[in-house]
Parts: structure tokens; sequence; C-alpha cells
């Protein structure tokens, strides 16, 4: 059952000189009640972007974001965030900058239930004990501060402060981006057993395709403000089918380095088109191997290739329809 949905999502930052940059451009997908979708693409493709006009910190340049049926507002006022925040919470990508350094690790887990009414004030200290528990960490470090914890506890903090609220749905912007690779292997472990134990859906964004292709039960692949393919995370990492999702999992190292020293590398050619003012035509024309004339002129469409499998790809384009 659908839970959330984004319907033809745009996000334009004007610029100087009358240059529109086209952040997110025409996204549309839905989100199934207890799954994780997997966000994938290079630095700079609009992920995060996406991520932050979905939860209502961005006005919406137009498309719509619609919430268990209702079509959530274009620009948030104060009451649309005390509304719909409780029901759609985001964790964020840098646990050193997300946390109000002034507050302490209970302050900052209770904030949001006691604006919500959720806890009393007598409730804070016990509730928000048990949400550090919950994470690992220990009803001890409630008096600390953000300073005095390591960036995998602070991610932690971060997860406690977005669940204390009990959301539906949750946005993950990166959260394991800015950490060791051993600490990141453990938050996605605790994301994955928090979904399972509390029925979250989780948006998780990422530019890390084995930790994606770990935790998500779908993959969406991002180039340049458009999705290009959607499907199963095992299917699609076994077969990808547009040429950009293909460039990008032959990029992805091997584990094993004998294996990793003996494949070949084929990295895309060419520079990455500007975002701003784009032109009709395939993204990923100027730099794709199997590029046409109709690449570079004509919009390919969101075709489905198989089950659940969808590609924005002239190989594949036949009439296809939105997911």
């Amino acid at each position: 059952m659908t839970i959330l949905e984004l319907r033809n999502l745009k996000k334009h930052f004007p610029l100087k000189g009358g240059h529109t940059l086209h952040a997110v451009d025409g996204v549309s997908f839905s989100l199934r009640r207890n799954e994780v979708l997997g966000l994938v693409g290079e630095s700079g493709c609009g992920k995060s972007t996406l991520g932050r006009t979905l939860v209502g910190l961005y006005e919406k340049t137009s498309g719509e974001v619609v919430y268990q049926g209702r079509v959530l507002p274009k620009r948030y006022e104060a009451a649309d965030f005390r509304k719909y925040s409780r029901e759609i919470q985001m964790i964020f990508q840098d646990p050193y900058s997300s946390l109000n350094p002034r507050m302490t690790v209970k302050d900052i887990v209770s904030e949001g239930p006691l604006l919500h009414g959720l806890w009393t004030r007598a409730q804070a200290h016990e509730r928000a004990g048990q949400w550090l528990e919950r994470v690992g960490l220990l009803r001890d470090h409630l008096s600390r501060y953000p300073h005095e914890f390591s960036g995998g506890q602070r991610q932690r903090i971060g997860i406690a402060r977005a669940l204390a609220l009990e959301p539906q749905v949750v946005v993950c912007d990166e959260p394991i981006s800015a950490l060791d690779v051993s600490v990141q292997a453990q938050v996605v472990n605790l994301l994955g057993e928090l979904k399972e134990t509390l029925g979250l859906t989780i948006l998780f964004i990422a530019h890390d395709l084995s930790m994606v292709r770990f935790i998500s039960d779908r993959m969406a692949v991002m180039y340049l403000g458009s999705l290009v393919e959607l499907g199963n995370s095992e299917a699609l990492c076994a077969r990808p089918l547009h040429p950009y999702t293909q460039s990008l999992i032959a990029s992805n190292p091997e584990p094993d380095p004998i294996r990793e020293r003996a494949r070949a590398h084929q990295a895309p050619q060419g520079e990455i088109p500007s975002p701003l003012d784009l032109k009709p035509g395939c993204r990923f024309a100027g730099r794709c191997p199997r590029a046409s004339a109709e690449c570079a002129s004509r919009d390919p469409q969101w075709t489905e290739v198989g089950a659940g499998h969808f590609v924005a790809c002239h190989l594949f384009s036949s009439g296809g329809r939105d997911c």
C-alpha cells in the first residue's frame, strides 16, 4: 500500500543573470508502507534537494507530494511543520552540524515530543533514555553535549531525535557519508532493525551502492535532477538497463581485491552537463556510448520494462507509463 507519492516534483533555484538551476526536475515515484527505497546518484544530482523539498524545508517549484491521500502544501508555514513533522521526519547528513551544541542530549531528543504534546516534562527523562538505549547508547549520556560524542554516536542521537516522534516516514539524507566505514555498517544495521520493529517507511539517500543495495527493497537512480531507472534492488543491480546505471554499478569497487584488480573499469566519458537552463533530450546523451541523434533531441519516456522495473531511455521507450 502506497503511503507517500511524488508527482512530477520540481525544485528550481533562480540565479543571477536570468538563469535557473534545475536541481530536481520532474521526479515521480511512490513509497510503499514499511519499505526502504534507496535513492542513488553522483554528488550534485539533486538527491538531498529532493529529500529537503519532500519534508518541506524547500518550497516546491511545481508538482505534488501526496501523503496518505493528502496533497502537502507547496510552501510550509509554521502550522504545516507542526502538523506534518511528526509524520515525516528527516535524519541529516552531517552529525557534526545537525545537533545544537548548546543543548544536552536529553533536550535534543525530547524537544520534538514536548512540542507536539506527546510527552510531559516529567516523562522526558525516562522516554529520552529509552530512545537512547534503543539506538545503542546509554542513559548516562542524557546530560552530555554533542561535542562529547564521536560521529557515529552523534548520528545515533540524530536517529533517536527523529524517531522519538514516532513518524511514519523517515528521509535519511546520506546518514552514513560522514562516518568511518566500520561505523557505517553499524548505523545501516540499526536502521534496518528499527524499520522492522517500528514498521517505518524509509527513503534512504546515499551514493554508496553497496550500502543501498544491502538495506533497500527498491532502488531509484537519479542523474542531473531526474530519475533514469527504478526497480527491485537485487534485480536492478544484477541487470541494470540504463547506461548510466550500468556505469554507476561498474564503478562500484569489488570487496575482493583480486577480483577488483582483474575487472575492467569503464567510467563514463565526457563532461557532466550544466544543470542551468537544461535543453531537451536525454541528459546522459553526451556521455553515453549508445547515444543516437534522437537522444540529443527528445526526452526519453518513463517506461516499464518488467514487473516494477522502470527506465527512462530511448533504447527501451515504447509508450511508457508512470510508476
